[in-house]
């Protein structure tokens, strides 16, 4: 029997914030099981029939039906272009997600499967469950990256981030702020990091010297997994961390408000992850009209975009571009962009837009101002 367990909570600042994971499976359902000795043919087709399909003896059996599913569906979906490619993967995680794992105490019920840590940081008091296999993907990887660290250009410490949390694997953007950084003049007593991730455009700032970051940011795991590396690394004093949307309950004004907001207009309801990498049609409206009432006089805003959403038809107008002409809050002081480079050859999506893709560094002021 599979017993039922409440959200994992943190503890942080005297406020209880809920960690985001991937919902266990606490029901029971009928499933249909699956062995390598098997067709994985038929537990496609059963996907596609609407079954849930559970591997049973080797993590390897769960990758050869997802590899035999990616094979139909690049035959359903034959369209590469940029929305092509979108379908192919809504569909995708549609179906996969009916491919499941079993856990019990901690460790994945099959034979050759990986240690992930997080099952039992984000599943403690829950002894038996089932996910999905992306999702069980998702967490090895997230561990993976969490364990060993990322290098970033222009931060002498790697970043360890939580699971759930976005960290960026290509750096064009944060050369582009780290060089304008550099050369930056103005008072560094404060800054708000809107939608701060993994903390690194906050970490470059406290390198350059800020007395104090304010960062907020909607996703739990943000808050939770920046507070524990900033106890680890005794940096508490320095940065002040909120949850919630946009500017959450930030409540001080600053010289300098810094925003790597998503690139691509949303097409799909966001959850998790996503609101890092699409934005609904208000965001812009919304953090504009929020800025404006955050920023002292004399101080500035800083964006870092790219032309993507352009390039790939996934949307027509460019918000920061809409907000400088029918806004009247802002204007332009600085406006810099930067080639990005080739794509990873390891990467097996048709990513031939990068050739005219750029990055882009805004820095805006108040109308009038100096």
């Amino acid at each position: 029997m599979l017993k039922n367990e409440s959200g994992l909570v943190f503890t942080i600042s005297g406020k209880e914030i809920q960690a985001d994971r991937p919902v266990p499976i606490t029901s029971n359902i009928d499933v249909v099981p699956y062995k390598r000795r098997m067709d994985p043919q038929d537990a496609v087709e059963a996907l596609i029939d609407g079954y849930s399909v559970l591997i049973v003896d080797f993590y390897s059996s769960g990758l050869t039906v997802l590899s035999e599913l990616k094979n139909y569906l690049k035959k359903k979906h034959s369209d590469q272009s940029f929305q092509g490619q979108r379908d192919y993967r809504s569909e995708f995680r549609e179906l996969s997600h009916r491919l499941l794992l079993l856990v019990n105490n901690n460790k994945l019920v099959v034979r050759k499967a990986p240690e992930i840590g997080w099952l039992k940081t984000l599943y403690p008091g829950l002894n038996e469950f089932l996910l999905p296999f992306p999702q069980i993907q998702g967490l090895n990887s997230a561990w993976q990256w969490y364990e060993k660290g990322i290098s970033i250009p222009g931060l002498e410490k790697k970043i360890h981030p939580f699971f759930g949390t976005y960290f960026p694997t290509r750096f064009e953007h944060l050369k582009l702020f780290d060089n304008w950084l550099k050369q930056y003049t103005g008072e560094k007593k404060s800054a708000i990091d809107i939608g701060i991730g993994s903390g690194v455009l906050s970490f470059m700032m406290l390198k350059q010297r800020f007395e104090k970051i304010y960062g907020t940011d909607s996703n739990p795991n943000v808050i939770i997994g920046l507070n524990q590396d900033l106890n680890k690394n005794r940096l508490l004093s320095k940065m002040d961390l909120f949850h919630g949307d946009l500017f959450a309950n930030c409540n001080l004004k600053t010289e300098l408000i810094v925003f790597n907001p998503p690139w691509i207009p949303a097409s799909h309801d966001l959850d998790g992850i996503d609101k890092a990498i699409y934005y609904d049609t208000d965001l812009f409206p919304r953090f504009f009209a929020e800025a404006e009432k955050h920023l002292t006089a004399n101080g500035r805003v800083v964006l870092i975009f790219s032309n993507l959403a352009q390039i790939t038809k996934a949307g027509e107008n460019h918000p920061i571009e809409e907000e400088l002409s029918n806004g009247g809050r802002f204007q332009k002081e600085l406006f810099i962009q930067k080639e990005v480079g080739q794509a990873s050859k390891n990467t097996r999506r048709n990513q031939n837009w990068r050739t005219s893709e750029m990055v882009e560094l805004w820095v805006l002021k108040l109308r009038d101002s100096k």
